[in-house]
């Protein structure tokens, strides 16, 4: 009796399928890898430079009439850096009833100041909406 073959015998039909195919994944992958490793460097410099150096914090609110919500906010920036957040109170609907806009010019680090924030009914809850630098 005669040895049956199962495969081709190598090299003599090029390249197969699985092959080609193979090569094509490393291909993609190492193309995505590179932007992946792209997008992350650029995410680091971006953070690491500083130039989003300008954030704010809702320390505490407080009511104090039917008309005014006492806000005391914290500003981490960069002492040369000037900037602006937005407040805003809402009603228990969920309504927003008082909005205002502050600028922090100081030449500090960090800046704790307590705002007024006038409204058109009863607030239950006030939030920083946005720090955004100048």
């Amino acid at each position: 009796m005669s040895a049956v073959r199962e495969q081709l015998p190598e090299g003599r039909y090029g390249r197969s399928a699985d092959d080609r195919a193979d090569r094509k994944l490393k291909a993609v992958g190492s193309v995505l890898g590179v932007l992946l490793l792209g997008t992350i460097g650029w995410i680091g410099y971006d953070y690491v430079s500083g130039k989003s150096a300008f954030g704010g914090e809702l320390i505490k609110f407080k009511v104090t009439s039917a008309q005014s919500v006492d806000v005391h906010v914290e500003i981490r920036k960069s002492a040369d850096v000037s900037g602006t957040c937005t407040l805003r109170a809402l009603a228990e609907s969920g309504a927003e009833v008082g909005r205002k806009d502050i600028a922090f010019e100081q030449r500090e680090d960090v800046v704790n100041e307590v705002v007024t924030l006038r409204t058109t009914e009863r607030a239950t809850a006030a939030e920083l909406v946005f720090c955004d630098a100048r």
